[in-house]
């Protein structure tokens, strides 16, 4: 149950960008009010490494945004790439939220044979 809160509450903040205190007990109440699900059936082994794949994503999603202010990136793609095996639906949820997060791709589609596909802006055309 800690973790679950702690995730929605990471997301909230992620998602808003304030730590003011009113937006903390906003969060705080958001987190306790939506609905649960039981994340203990999966492993933390797998919850710990979308977490730190989330602390990665961050300055990575800088770096993108200066990418594209810097050089025009004029070129699209939409590319399929595979869900990993055995995952929850909500470390899917997490996964497409890391893949949206960056500014050079997002998620369009969620295929439940496994598959996402992703639209992804490129600076050189690769075809």
């Amino acid at each position: 149950m800690i973790l679950s809160l702690l995730l929605r509450l990471t997301l909230w903040f992620l998602l808003t960008s304030d730590l003011s205190l009113l937006n903390i007990i906003i969060g705080i109440l958001i987190a306790i009010l939506l609905p649960r699900t039981d994340i203990e059936k999966e492993s933390i082994e797998k919850w710990l490494k979308v977490l730190i794949k989330l602390l990665i994503v961050i300055p990575q999603a800088y770096i993108e945004a200066l990418e594209i202010m810097i050089f025009p990136h004029l070129h699209e793609a939409i590319t399929l790439e595979r869900v990993k095996v055995n995952r929850s639906r909500n470390l899917i949820f997490l996964d497409i939220f890391l893949i949206t997060f960056t500014p050079k791709t997002i998620v369009i589609k969620y295929c439940e044979e496994g598959w996402f596909q992703i639209h992804r802006i490129l600076r050189r055309n690769t075809r």
